[in-house]
């Protein structure tokens, strides 16, 4: 019995998974892969309000609101707690590419499989244009004072933290 060609073909009628699946299926399974990808797609529509999505490999999707005011795919588990204190739904838009790049630092320190480059790209609105786009690489030098004076904040930081008090039979 042979499957339809509709069935074995790439096409407009297959998701962009299968589609993947169709063309590169057997060379990863032979190399004991997978295809997975999140994409993050964010814009604007003539004057309409900004809007960011983050779209899974099954296709279901989250949109940015007010009370999830950014979306990060990719390793984040270490700069994630800077950007959850840091950044709110009206924060600036500098503001916010400064902490983006304070939480790749942070992830950098503590993952050696993260690095540099970093390219940030920033669309404002009503623009209908990319209108901040700035590379980092290694040597930056934006980047490294932005990392040395973050090292010297939290280690400042953690110093004024008071002591924790024990009790009754604490000793110096």
């Amino acid at each position: 019995m042979s499957t339809p060609a509709a069935d074995r073909e790439p096409g407009p009628q297959h998701g962009i998974h299968s589609r993947a699946e169709l063309v590169d299926g057997k060379l990863l399974e032979q190399q004991q892969g997978g295809f997975d990808v999140s994409i993050l797609l964010g814009g604007q529509v003539r004057t309409g309000r900004l809007r960011l999505f983050m779209i899974y490999s099954a296709g279901n999707f989250i949109e940015a609101t007010a009370d999830t005011p950014y979306l990060q795919i990719g390793e984040h588990k270490y700069g994630k707690p800077i950007m959850d204190r840091v950044v709110k739904y009206h924060i600036p838009l500098k503001a916010a590419a400064k902490a983006i790049i304070v939480s790749f630092d942070s992830t950098m320190r503590s993952n050696l499989t993260v690095g540099l480059p970093i390219d940030l790209l920033a669309y404002e609105k009503d623009t209908d244009r990319v209108t901040l786009r700035r590379r980092f690489a290694d040597g930056d030098h934006y980047f490294s004072q932005l990392s040395g004076i973050w090292s010297a904040g939290l280690r400042r930081a953690f110093m004024e933290v008071p002591e924790i008090q024990w009790g009754d039979g604490e000793k110096e």
